[in-house]
């Protein structure tokens, strides 16, 4: 416990004080987020916060493991997210195409498969298999690396969002391996969790600064990495009601997972790449209804610790029916979603004329609104 603690002090502290340094750089650098016909912030923002993220968790971490436990294979866990770490910095800055990131991510997995030790080897009855072969082991756990790495990415679309749903997600893992004596994993957990926390004393709207793709592929690679070793260390545990935990492990990311499975079905429906970007997203459906950026924050988040509690309630009905139905309620929410929204939007995949002219009308209102705000704000201190 004591390692953690210290974890988790010395995580949000470093981060802490390391983001306005970031925001000062990025500033002088100019190394911004600029707004396009896509994004919803209407300023240039810094996008670096990742880089305070990643430094406060690294540095935490290995000074809390030195007081605490260190396990075998440490080192390609850290070599991992420094790979992932730089790929983010590089898209943040220069920007690099999707198949650079996905052959990224591939090595990623595949160091932390056959060097950590990182696999699925077990499906506890999901379609009635258990112990599954080992080739099929090593593509269902790099398929879940990199969903769940590009799950995190993608839901960074509004303030706060990213950072709220990880805290959620990791926060419900740390506890888990806390109680289950898995000392480690809890400390990776917690650290991180607390890195988040400061970050996003900057990153809730209106944000001063955004995590980037540093930020939210270190969550997800993080994220399936304690999720992989849920589903594997639950076999040992008295803490779940039935030895359903791949069900529970979904149901902890049941959201970013789910939302990004559906929206590159949606793509690829569209003959597009799974990694073009659109607006198909849970979080623009609810921000075309009016909602704000804390609002929807809030809600999801809510939403994710509901469905993590009906995941837990429900696990005695089998791995199989809990994740059917886990699945139907979340695609039950989103077609209600769709034939109820206003008849004024509609939602189209990037690439046809249609959807150019809204997201580009969006965009010229946004800053029509920006220009006004700023106009009287001059006024007022002027009178």
């Amino acid at each position: 416990m004591e390692s953690i603690i210290i974890g988790v002090i010395l995580s949000f502290i470093l981060t802490f004080y390391a983001i306005p340094s970031i925001i000062s750089i990025a500033s002088m650098k100019k190394l911004y987020d600029y707004p396009d016909e896509r994004k919803i912030h209407v300023n240039p923002i810094p996008s670096l916060g990742g880089v305070g993220i990643f430094g406060g968790f690294l540095l935490g971490l290995l000074i809390a493991a030195d007081a605490g436990p260190i396990i075998q294979h440490f080192q390609f866990l850290i070599a991992a997210f420094i790979i992932v770490f730089f790929l983010g910095v590089k898209d943040d800055i220069l920007i690099i195409t999707p198949l650079k990131k996905f052959i990224g991510q591939v090595v990623v997995g595949l160091l932390l498969m056959f060097k950590a030790g990182i696999l699925i080897q077990n499906m506890y009855g999901f379609l009635s298999i258990t112990t599954i072969d080992p080739t099929l082991s090593f593509f269902l756990t790099l398929f879940t690396i990199i969903v769940i790495t590009n799950a995190f990415n993608l839901i960074d679309g509004i303030d706060g969002l990213a950072a709220m749903l990880s805290i959620v997600s990791l926060t419900v893992f740390g506890v888990f391996f806390y109680l289950n004596h898995d000392m480690f994993y809890a400390l990776l957990a917690f650290c991180f969790v607390a890195s988040l926390l400061a970050f996003l004393i900057y990153n809730f709207y209106p944000a001063k600064i955004f995590m980037g793709d540093t930020g939210s592929t270190l969550s997800g690679l993080l994220n399936a990495i304690l999720v992989i070793r849920f589903i594997n260390t639950a076999e040992n545990s008295t803490l779940l009601p039935h030895l359903s935990s791949p069900a529970m492990g979904f149901g902890i990311l049941l959201i970013p997972m789910l939302d990004t499975l559906r929206v590159f079905g949606i793509r690829i429906l569209h003959g597009r790449s799974p990694f073009s970007a659109d607006r198909n997203h849970l979080h623009h459906i609810l921000l075309d209804r009016g909602l704000s950026h804390k609002s929807i924050a809030f809600s999801l988040s809510a939403f994710a610790l509901l469905f993590i509690l009906l995941s837990y309630f429900a696990l005695p009905l089998g791995t199989t029916k809990v994740i059917l139905i886990q699945t139907a309620l979340f695609f039950s929410g989103i077609y209600i979603l769709h034939i109820t929204k206003p008849k004024s939007i509609q939602l189209y995949a990037v690439g046809n004329e249609e959807e150019n002219t809204i997201t580009n009308t969006t965009s010229f209102v946004n800053r029509i609104s920006q220009s006004l705000f700023n106009k009287n704000e001059k006024q007022a201190k002027n009178n």
